[in-house]
């Protein structure tokens, strides 16, 4: 929590957490930043979730209200995990959500790679993402004796969970943004996918991801969310071997 200076405070609730492993090289090809790696595998995650009282951090309830237009809605995030300058992150390789200013907005000021998608959650049980390029359709139950709990520190579940800076790149700009809340209270859950098309609209390296999991959280409040900033290009940094 410390050192994230607020731009913007959020409720990121109903969160359902479907994991992949990927081909390295093949993923390494579409991100603009080093891999993060867990026993050497490389891995992306779709995240659903509804985001809501989405706010200015100062302003009061003048802010609030200014904000309100994009305040609540929904999100579906591929994400890819990144290590920059030794430190972990995310980075957002695609994002779907319904609202039209935000798709508008978030771009510019943050890079967010977003695109409009119709979108249903039930979670953890049920979702649906429907866009121009495909669709995504999941079914989800919890597993058996599954509590809620933060993620083991050192396990996956954590290498996938607790992320606070994440990155984006717009027209050759890379930024990043931070991000400070409490660790994600959460249980696995087991996960079945039917149509896949949308994940399939990212290229070869999503279509043949291997599905390994897939967490439930309730959510986490008073997000604070940063403001952007530019980061250095991918050819800046060492590579690695694919």
């Amino acid at each position: 929590m410390v050192g994230v200076r607020p731009m913007f405070l959020a409720d990121w609730t109903g969160a359902l957490f479907i994991h992949f492993r990927a081909d390295r090289g093949a993923l390494s090809r579409v991100v603009p930043f080093d891999l993060d790696l867990h026993d050497g595998d490389a891995f992306f995650s779709l995240v659903a979730f509804t985001q809501r009282r989405l706010r200015p951090s100062i302003g009061g309830k003048l802010a609030a209200w200014m904000s309100a237009p994009l305040a609540e809605h929904a999100f579906l995030n591929l994400r890819a995990y990144v290590r920059v300058n030794g430190e972990p992150g995310i980075y957002f390789v695609s994002e779907w959500i319904p609202n039209r200013l935000a798709v508008l907005i978030g771009p510019r000021l943050y890079g967010l790679p977003y695109r409009l998608g119709a979108i249903q959650y039930e979670n953890p049980t049920y979702g649906r993402v429907a866009a121009p390029e495909g669709q995504l359709i999941y079914h989800a139950r919890p597993q058996s004796a599954s509590k809620l709990a933060p993620a083991t520190s050192g396990s996956l579940d954590h290498f996938l969970l607790e992320r606070y800076v994440a990155y984006t790149s717009r027209r050759g700009v890379h930024r990043c943004f931070r991000v400070a809340h409490e660790p994600w209270p959460q249980m696995r859950v087991a996960v079945e996918l039917g149509d896949t098309s949308l994940l399939a609209s990212a290229g070869t390296w999503a279509r043949d991801a291997e599905l390994i999991g897939a967490n439930f959280s309730p959510g986490v409040h008073d997000v604070g969310i940063s403001s952007p900033t530019r980061v250095l290009t991918r050819v800046e940094y060492p590579s690695y071997a694919s």
